[in-house]
């Protein structure tokens, strides 16, 4: 049984980067795929391949008539849109951040209630989290203590996400799904300096031929790592089968030293570097991985891409989109 086939499904944030791969499996299923992007200006490059397969709306999602008039009809909406920046911007910007992602969600899941979409997924994130947090971090973690000072803003949005999810569940009676996705990468991943996540950042820098290579603190932190396309597999599973809006962690477990994961790409992308120890740099969490007992329960759970092979994938992607066009 094909559960996504011709359904009616709105993605938000769909031409991002996890969004684009989500559309891209969404269309496998044969559902009928609607992105909203904010004005004709926004960018199509994620999804420039797959335009003719999908319906573009062009979406305020800050306007609560935007809303209604983008889930009428629609029978599930992915929320994926999401306003985060480098770790130098947050801090200064809490206030910001925290409106730039409550807002259009509060717009969008009224909206859905109003419409009487059949089931909403809220997209959360391992932000919500404390700094001092159970490793590896079950669900019950998400809402004790506070969100690590540097991302309190998008920490607390995600959140008063899931709060409302939640709410909106046993007041209104959605069908609602919250995801709490852990470390993504791979293609189309954000490679801009200013805002790129680890693995994505560390390509980028290997790959300009960074040498001697500083490693901010020991180096001997642990990260774990979900290829994208096992994430949106996972997700899709998810809002089939769980909507009870309680929070889902989708991630994988494998954990990597950061040294390791350095020489890893650096193996991969036939660079030569030394590595250099800053020390007066923080080291950050000792470890970072979900705890996945609760999605194994619900899920088939099918993180099949091995860390060599996404990340061989990720910089083949890089260096021919990027950095040979750059050049």
């Amino acid at each position: 049984m094909n559960f996504y086939k011709n359904k009616k499904i709105l993605v938000t944030g769909g031409a991002g980067f996890i969004g684009s791969h989500l559309v891209e499996e969404l269309l496998k299923k044969e559902a009928e795929v609607f992105v909203t992007l904010r004005n004709k200006e926004s960018s199509t490059k994620n999804i420039k391949h797959i335009l003719d397969k999908i319906k573009i709306l062009h979406t305020d999602l800050e306007s609560f008539q935007d809303c209604l008039t983008a889930t009428k009809d629609i029978d599930i909406v992915f929320n994926l849109t999401a306003k985060f920046k480098g770790v130098s911007y947050n801090i200064k910007h809490p206030g910001s951040i925290f409106r730039d992602n409550l807002l259009p969600f509060m717009n969008l899941l009224e909206a859905s209630r109003i419409n009487k979409i059949e089931r909403f997924v809220t997209i959360s994130s391992a932000c919500v989290y404390p700094k001092e947090c159970i490793v590896p971090t079950p669900e019950h973690e998400g809402f004790t203590g506070l969100p690590e000072e540097e991302n309190k803003g998008y920490g607390w949005a995600k959140r008063m996400q899931e709060f409302l999810s939640k709410s909106y569940s046993e007041e209104h009676g959605m069908k609602i799904t919250i995801a709490r996705l852990y470390n993504t990468y791979g293609p189309r991943g954000d490679f801009d300096p200013q805002t790129s996540h680890l693995i994505h950042s560390l390509i980028r820098r290997i790959n300009s031929n960074e040498n001697p290579f500083i490693v901010w603190g020991t180096g001997e932190q642990t990260r774990s790592f979900i290829y994208v396309k096992d994430l949106c597999n996972n997700l899709l599973d998810l809002a089939e089968k769980n909507t009870n809006a309680e929070p889902i962690n989708i991630g994988a477990e494998e954990e990597i030293k950061l040294t390791d994961l350095i020489k890893k790409i650096a193996n991969i992308s036939n660079k030569n570097i030394d590595l250099t120890n800053d020390l007066t740099k923080p080291t950050g969490h000792l470890r970072r991985c979900p705890d996945l007992s609760k999605a194994k329960e619900i899920l088939n759970i099918t993180n099949v891409t091995s860390l060599e092979t996404g990340l061989k994938e990720t910089i083949d992607w890089y260096v021919k989109n990027i950095q040979e066009k750059a050049n």
